[in-house]
């Protein structure tokens, strides 16, 4: 049919064959003169677009409104609006049309006279809008007009909770989206994939599991509990806040699996330090006839770099470099930098830097570095950081290492000078956090902090857990004290932030529930010397993650097997 000819040739960009076929047709019907206008403006030929809508023996609503959204798709807002003012009759449609291309083009305040102007508002143009604010951060305004809308359908909804969640900026509201998904289903509405999407995303940075195990319960109960979008993102809920066991089993429950899902189980396993278990999964996808992308092969480097399994990261690594379909990537370079690295490769590690086709970045180097520390190389080390200044002067992450390395070996001489040298350039260095997310609420500590009001009560625990671990054999290891302060270093390790954290999850909870324990930085190995003892004497499970991984301890055990 003339219909499919035309589609494919301008599907294959021969827009100039279908316009000879096009010319050719006797008498073209709107839906034809509607795909040559159509792919004219695809492919920014406005003018041609113009042109042929100009030669159009009749020209109904539906014509106009077409060539409207041709002239935005080319970036002509311009000729869009001249358009618009001179149809003869404008439909909601036409209105609707010309009201995201403003948002489109960030002209809210032409919009919003835009969309008061209106004859008739339907529910479509009321949430262009509100996701129109959204998208150039007016969240407040967004909320209003949200609020005042007479009808609201499940779109609407949607366009809210994704709106708070994503944030746009600084308005990180969260909070706000879930709560907006609460009310979406006291008034009845249902909940679709993509606001189940947006409200398990902010579960997620909520660092809120029990809001993601409620939300988890709802989509249940909608039939939407195996559906593959919605078990992607509760993967993610809870892997990110340390349940991998309830991702795997969300996993195994969804019906049709694609490629995210495979890769955010996999990704999962690598950040839990469960090795063999990304490879089972990986072994299952490969019988599933799915084929591995980049991030699949980046979980399965970071899983073997937290097992370390030098061999089987090698042989990663390698198939991704023979692999046609797939590109090495810098992430996979700074993966098996890792992997070396914690293996006691250095030379190896320099020498994979040194062949790497793209230019190493700061990561790169840093990769190198935190080796460095973890295997007191001073000469290797330095020449890591230097080669890190040079790319980023100010970076203070390798200054601190630096530092670290020097004051582990008790070189308090060149730690001084490396920190005067940090102060003397305003570098600042990011202060260790940790926080439990408690019933909701986020609390933080800091190294030292007395500001929690449970205060008082923490530092009973912590004394009397520093009583028992005595009793247990523990003796604090100075070295992960990073200062010249020999009389105050039991007090530091004992009351640093991860320890307050503890102190406060021990307090605050359900005897006999987990305790989950999230860091900014990477851990120190006193504090999981003494985690894991702690579990010993509370008979709690502790899983603590740091910027590098998680790590779950029970009974005196840690799932890193001390490998970290």
């Amino acid at each position: 049919s003339y219909k499919f000819l035309l589609s494919n040739h301008i599907k294959n960009q021969r827009l100039d064959l279908a316009r000879e076929l096009f010319d050719k047709i006797p008498s073209p019907n709107h839906q034809l003169y509607s795909i040559m206008i159509t792919g004219y403006a695809h492919f920014d030929r406005l003018d041609d677009a113009l042109r042929l809508f100009d030669e159009m023996p009749v020209r109904d609503t539906v014509s106009w409104n077409l060539m409207i959204k041709g002239c935005l798709d080319c970036g002509d807002l311009g000729m869009a609006r001249n358009i618009f003012d001179v149809i003869p009759e404008r439909s909601v449609v036409s209105w609707t049309i010309m009201l995201n291309g403003y948002l489109q083009f960030g002209t809210v305040e032409v919009a919003e006279k835009l969309f008061w102007e209106m004859p008739v508002r339907d529910v479509v143009a009321w949430n262009s809008m509100i996701h129109g604010y959204f998208c150039n951060g007016r969240v407040g305004d967004a909320v209003k007009l949200f609020e005042g809308m007479p009808y609201k359908n499940v779109v609407s909804w949607t366009s809210m909770i994704g709106g708070l969640d994503q944030g746009y900026g600084l308005n990180l509201e969260y909070k706000d989206a879930l709560k907006v998904f609460c009310d979406m289903l006291k008034f009845g509405i249902f909940p679709n994939q993509s606001t189940f999407t947006s409200a398990l995303n902010s579960c997620c940075r909520l660092e809120a599991l029990d809001r993601g195990k409620e939300i988890h319960a709802a989509a249940v109960k909608l039939g939407l509990g195996t559906d593959v979008f919605v078990g992607n993102s509760l993967i993610v809920v809870y892997t990110e806040c340390g349940n991998i066991i309830d991702a795997a089993l969300v996993f195994k429950g969804i019906g049709e699996k694609n490629i995210v899902s495979w890769n955010s189980i996999i990704v999962g396993c690598g950040q839990h330090g469960f090795g063999i278990g990304a490879l089972v999964f990986f072994n299952q996808m490969i019988r599933a006839n799915v084929d591995p992308d980049e991030i699949t092969f980046t979980g399965l480097l970071s899983a073997c770099s937290h097992s370390g399994m030098l061999q089987k990261g090698r042989c990663f690594f390698e198939h991704i470099n023979r692999c046609n379909s797939l590109k090495v990537e810098l992430q996979h370079y700074v993966c098996m930098l890792d992997i070396l690295g914690r293996c006691g490769k250095l030379e190896e590690a320099e020498k994979l830097i040194k062949s790497m086709p793209m230019k190493a970045n700061s990561l790169v180097w840093l990769a190198l570095l935190s080796a460095c520390t973890v295997h007191s190389n001073f000469e290797l080390a330095e020449r890591a950081a230097n080669s890190i200044f040079e790319l980023e002067p100010h970076c203070s992450a390798a200054y601190v290492l630096l530092s670290n390395i020097y004051a582990s070996a008790g070189k308090w001489g060149d730690a001084s000078r490396l920190r005067a040298k940090m102060k003397q350039k305003q570098i600042v260095k990011q202060p260790g956090c940790s926080w439990v997310t408690l019933r909701g609420m986020r609390h933080e500590f800091l190294s030292g902090d007395r500001s929690h009001p449970l205060i008082n009560k923490i530092c009973e625990k912590l004394d009397w857990l520093g009583t028992k671990l005595k009793e247990h054999g523990y003796i604090p290891d100075p070295r992960f004290v990073l200062h010249d302060v020999e009389d105050e270093k039991e007090e530091m390790l004992s009351h640093n932030s991860e320890r307050l954290a503890i102190g406060f999850g021990l307090i605050s909870s359900v005897q006999g529930l987990p305790i989950t324990v999230m860091k900014n930085l990477r851990g120190c190995g006193d504090c999981h010397s003494a985690i894991k003892i702690i579990t010993k004497i509370v008979g709690r499970v502790i899983v603590v993650r740091d910027s590098s991984r998680f790590h779950h301890s029970k009974n005196g055990i840690c799932s890193c097997g001390d490998y970290w």
